[in-house]
């Protein structure tokens, strides 16, 4: 794989499997989210880019970002368990269900962030995690959205990684969020050894590519 400028590196390397390493045995709690917002402002955005316990600590930094779920989407299975995800039958991506406000960040601005923080150029892989569960996808909520993601991924992907785009761009269906255990994962388990050896790297490049957009 090839890339054009150095800071998308890091966010395509991968040191261990996201797979191997989610072995928690929680009750499952993947009731499908509702569509109502308390706050009529607010945007719904749904991406798939891969482990979620890395996407999510992103997401969660920007400013104007309310709130980040992380669960499935895309599939043709309704309320799947982690691990029915995991063994690529049901369809579903891991993905992110992002709240923000657009007056504060835009959707052009998610996306930049989405293409840039991982590796859009291999298909149903993010480094050691492989599966169609691992896929690239925009899942757009809206014509708009549609346009603007297409848009990003011609104009501003290729910038960045010089291999050819191979995110999927498809009309948001259902999302359901993950079982709790997964929720917030990386604040609320700083010492485990995924978190410090595969995302606290990846997050402190982030942080300092996006200085300009994080929360204060």
């Amino acid at each position: 794989m090839k890339i054009l400028i150095i800071p998308a590196i890091i966010f395509g390397v991968v040191l261990g499997s996201c797979a191997q390493t989610k072995q928690k045995p929680a009750a499952a709690n993947s009731n499908e989210t509702k569509q109502t917002m308390q706050n009529s402002n607010l945007s719904t955005a749904t991406f798939g880019n891969g482990c979620f316990w890395c996407t999510e600590a992103i997401f969660q930094q920007l400013k104007g970002v309310e709130s980040v779920a992380s669960g499935y989407s895309g599939g043709n299975v309704n309320n799947p368990s982690y691990r029915e995800v995991c063994d690529g039958t049901t369809g579903h991506a891991e993905a992110l269900q992002v709240q923000f406000d657009p007056a504060v960040i835009s959707y052009e601005k998610l996306l930049q962030v989405f293409f840039t923080t991982h590796d859009p150029t291999t298909l149903n892989r993010q480094g050691a995690d492989v599966g169609t569960q691992y896929r690239s996808v925009i899942f757009y909520h809206g014509e708009a959205q549609r346009t603007t993601a297409e848009q990003v991924k011609k104009d501003f992907a290729p910038t960045i990684w010089e291999d050819p785009i191979v995110t999927e761009i498809t009309a948001f269906s259902k999302f359901f969020k993950a079982e709790d255990y997964h929720q917030n994962y990386f604040n609320d388990n700083p010492g485990q050894g995924y978190c410090r050896i595969v995302i606290n790297p990846k997050v402190q490049k982030f942080r300092k590519e996006f200085a300009d957009l994080l929360k204060e």
